[in-house]
């Protein structure tokens, strides 16, 4: 459980006279952590608004509701200090998402100053921050193991899925017949597609799974996030073309683990029957898959991906190291070999396909020997993107009692080393793009003063965490819009980050 960063106990917040009984209900969402939190926050956004409550991003909210993360230590404290933040505010403080299901009635008793709500707490979210509002402090739920709610079997899992998953939608599991494009959406009490959008712009995430079924032994993400359950095909498609006339133009399609998707619909081929028809769908320009497990990434997976006109062909691959002996601690599949003939097959496709991955340094056991199969793999593999991370235990995982822990000094040092080479080998990526065409999805005029600049990303960036594209044109009084996608050849770059010229046509 994190600590408060040394803060001095103080007195809850929800009291009867801290507020006034004619307090407005008017709520602030803040949202922390990955794509995954935001789609929770705008289907929050939509149950509140549902149950007549104002959203506002003003200071001077009644209720500020925080969905938190809880995936590393610094998310965790970065978390904390939001929740701390907003009770100093004077409003009543709610916490929601994976931090608060993952320590519940022991986050409760640390920081008072919140209500601590649960996930099964979404399905009336409006009733329980009117008892926030209220000062009405309910109990805080124990913490359990969220992948004993539902079977073993993933087949048996459709009939009895996540409480905070839409229930219109869930039935016996059976293999899904052709998918359709037409299907009508899951209607909410608030009408339509039960989701609100809170940031808007031109990329918005899609959930297309929750709950994951590894058990690396050094991730908790499982235990609070339930098994894995996939969305039906209907009720994604029809939500990618609702956020298609809410204005997005590409579709980020998220879970805990891309890969798994249609195994507990009997069809574990679902994903790539329903990309192609996702692309497809009306006013969306480019649909990108996260989250792929290298384990279960198929061959006819990465031909749909590398392939289909709309599909961005990008990878973002779930590596974590390179060496076997690691791996196998990790308990993970591969090793250098396996994973540098895994690029080869994306490549083979794609020549110029988008890879991303993250990576642990610093896991318990790790010799120089693994680190040096590790820098071997990252020279060879020409990753667009690398994510280096240090290891640090957490609660309730095998890897907090394995044998062998180094240091925090050392870790750091790892860290250092590896994202020092990271940055190296990025740049160079970026550079051998030199004179490839790209179509790049323009998402704002750049702010650097310069006429006929844009800003927007090609297919092999990701929003928010790789880098982005600055397409410039010599004709200063041509104008591009958010959402448009303009053919550009690259002419330099800046570390990760590339510069294009518009293509004439």
């Amino acid at each position: 459980m994190p600590s408060r960063s040394g803060s001095a106990p103080t007195e809850p917040a929800l009291s009867e006279s801290a507020l006034p009984k004619s307090a407005p209900r008017t709520v602030s969402l803040v949202t922390l952590g990955c794509a995954r939190n935001e789609v929770d926050s705008e289907e929050l956004a939509a149950r509140l608004t549902a149950a007549g409550w104002d959203l506002t991003s003003d200071g001077d909210a009644s209720v500020v509701l925080v969905n938190t993360c809880g995936f590393i230590q610094a998310a965790k404290q970065e978390s904390i200090s939001e929740l701390l933040s907003a009770a100093e505010s004077g409003a009543r403080v709610a916490a929601v998402g994976c931090l608060a299901e993952r320590y519940g009635a022991e986050l409760a008793d640390e920081l008072p100053e919140a209500q601590v709500l649960s996930f099964d707490d979404y399905g009336e979210i409006g009733a329980r921050l009117d008892d926030v509002l209220a000062g009405r402090k309910r109990p805080a739920h124990t913490a359990r193991d969220r992948r004993t709610l539902l079977p073993i079997s993933p087949a048996d899992r459709q009939s009895r899925s996540a409480p905070q998953s839409p229930p219109a939608e869930r039935q016996p599991a059976a293999r899904p017949g052709p998918v359709e494009a037409s299907a009508a959406p899951w209607i909410g009490p608030g009408g339509g597609v039960f989701r609100r959008r809170l940031s808007g712009g031109v990329v918005a995430p899609l959930k297309i799974a929750s709950g994951c079924d590894r058990r690396c032994s050094f991730c908790a993400i499982p235990s609070f996030r339930g098994a894995f359950v996939s969305r039906r095909p209907p009720e994604i498609l029809a939500e990618a073309r609702w956020l298609a006339g809410q204005g997005a133009r590409e579709l980020v399609l998220v879970s805990e683990n891309s890969t798994s998707y249609g195994k507990d619909l009997g069809n574990l081929r679902l994903l790539e029957e329903v990309l192609p028809v996702l692309a497809a769908t009306e006013g969306i320009e480019r649909v990108r898959i996260s989250y792929l497990q290298p384990a279960e990434l198929r061959p006819g997976l990465i031909e749909v991906i590398a392939s289909t006109p709309g599909v961005a062909p990008y990878f973002d691959i779930s590596f974590q190291h390179a060496s076997g002996r690691v791996l196998r601690a990790m308990r993970r599949f591969g090793d250098r070999e396996r994973f540098c003939t895994l690029i080869d097959q994306i490549r083979e496709q794609s020549p110029h396909a988008g890879v991303r991955s993250n990576f642990i340094v610093g896991f318990p056991g790790e010799t120089v020997d693994d680190l040096r199969e590790l820098e071997r793999f990252l020279n060879y593999a020409q990753l667009d993107a690398i994510g280096i991370f240090g290891y640090s235990d957490e609660d309730g995982t095998e890897a907090a009692s394995l044998p062998g822990h180094l240091d925090e000094a050392e870790i750091s040092r790892r860290v250092e080393e590896f994202a020092s080479l990271a940055d190296e080998l990025m740049t160079q990526r970026a550079e051998s793009r030199l004179g490839e065409t790209l179509d790049v999805l323009i998402e704002e005029e750049a702010d650097d003063g310069l006429p006929g600049a844009f800003l927007g990303r090609a297919a092999h960036q990701a929003p928010e965490v790789d880098g982005v594209t600055t397409v410039s044109t010599p004709i200063p009084t041509l104008k591009f819009a958010p959402g448009d996608v303009v053919r550009a050849v690259v002419t330099g770059s800046e570390g990760v980050d590339l510069i294009a010229d518009v293509q004439p046509r």
